[in-house]
């Protein structure tokens, strides 16, 4: 846990670098637990050559990329709605305003949210991160935008 405290605003810039996503503007949500990253074809299944199980995603910023993870978790999520859903999360670094964090961070689709990527609350407890959302407030398009 980072002992100094930071303060974040109600958006900031992220990369994550192990899948090739560099400066996506992510919310930061204090109503949301967990954080998620928005994925299309997210599939699990038995690798042949080994029979290893992998999940497989397109991340949003590489269409172009899929990934392959055999270190990652299944968990059972509510949604606002009250919806359980499975999903799927990974340990990776994520780079905000510079600094760099080790976190964990589900997969789902997300395309009909205004932002790829969302940090939950979880992430800003471990870090001591405050949020204050008179920061970066500009960058908030209120559902001008779809990814």
């Amino acid at each position: 846990m980072n002992n100094k405290e930071e303060i974040f605003g109600i958006f900031e810039h992220v990369s994550i670098p192990e899948l090739g996503i560099k400066n996506v503007l992510a919310k930061i949500d204090t109503g949301a637990y967990s954080g998620a990253l928005h994925c299309s074809k997210i599939r699990e299944f038995f690798r042949k050559s080994d029979g290893k199980k992998v999940l497989r995603f397109t991340p949003s910023e590489n269409h172009t990329n899929t990934m392959e993870l055999t270190d990652y978790y299944t968990v059972h999520v509510r949604s606002s709605s009250g919806h359980r859903a499975k999903r799927y999360q990974f340990d990776t670094d994520i780079v905000i305003n510079g600094n760099v964090y080790h976190t964990r961070i589900g997969l789902t689709n997300r395309s009909d949210m205004n932002f790829e990527i969302l940090i939950g609350r979880r992430f800003l407890r471990e870090n001591n991160i405050l949020v204050d959302v008179r920061i970066n407030q500009d960058l908030d398009t209120d559902g001008e935008r779809k990814i």
